[in-house]
């Protein structure tokens, strides 16, 4: 039998709960060579609000928790008879497992990239600089580059518009 990746449903907002539940009920029902780890696929993502940095865990997929598993009928039905757990995805009663390319986007998307940058700005918006050379000037925000973590400002100096390139941590708003 080999090990594979399976999707199991959950009630919404209890994905860390069905993990818990179904470690310890692995753990008592002697199931550690069956059922190997337990995920609820999150991804972090880096949120600036008024100039302060603060990463957060931001569910992927809510309402699902992904398990990898050796399929029986004993696994199946100790993921299955867990409290929350609704079922399994898939076609009927038989569990359809994940394809590798799927599973391998999933782990990747759960912290093998830089956080996500969330960012509250928009083009057009007046901000204040709060950090770096240009510290207490304000400006408009021209350009929003969320790969990079910049935007682009236009700031008055000596009486003349001057484009400045920011991240995102060094400027607040107004």
């Amino acid at each position: 039998m080999e090990k594979n990746w399976y999707v199991i449903h959950t009630y919404s907002g209890y994905e860390n709960k069905v993990k818990a539940n179904l470690e310890r009920r692995v753990e008592s029902m002697g199931m550690e060579d069956k059922i190997f780890r337990i995920l609820v696929p999150t991804e972090e993502e880096l949120e600036i609000r008024d100039g302060k940095r603060k990463i957060t865990k931001k569910k992927i997929y809510p309402g699902y928790v992904i398990v990898e598993m050796i399929l029986t009928d004993d696994s199946w039905y100790v993921v299955r008879n867990t409290p929350g757990v609704t079922g399994f995805v898939g076609s009927g009663s038989k569990p359809i497992p994940l394809q590798e390319k799927e599973t391998k986007l999933i782990l990747h998307q759960m912290g093998i990239d830089e956080p996500r940058t969330k960012i509250d700005f928009e083009v057009g918006e007046i901000i204040k600089v709060i950090r770096g050379p240009f510290e207490n000037f304000s400006g408009l925000i021209e350009e929003i580059n969320p790969e990079k973590g910049k935007i682009k400002v236009k700031v008055s100096m000596f009486g003349r518009e001057t484009p400045v390139e920011l991240d995102y941590h060094q400027v607040e708003k107004l």
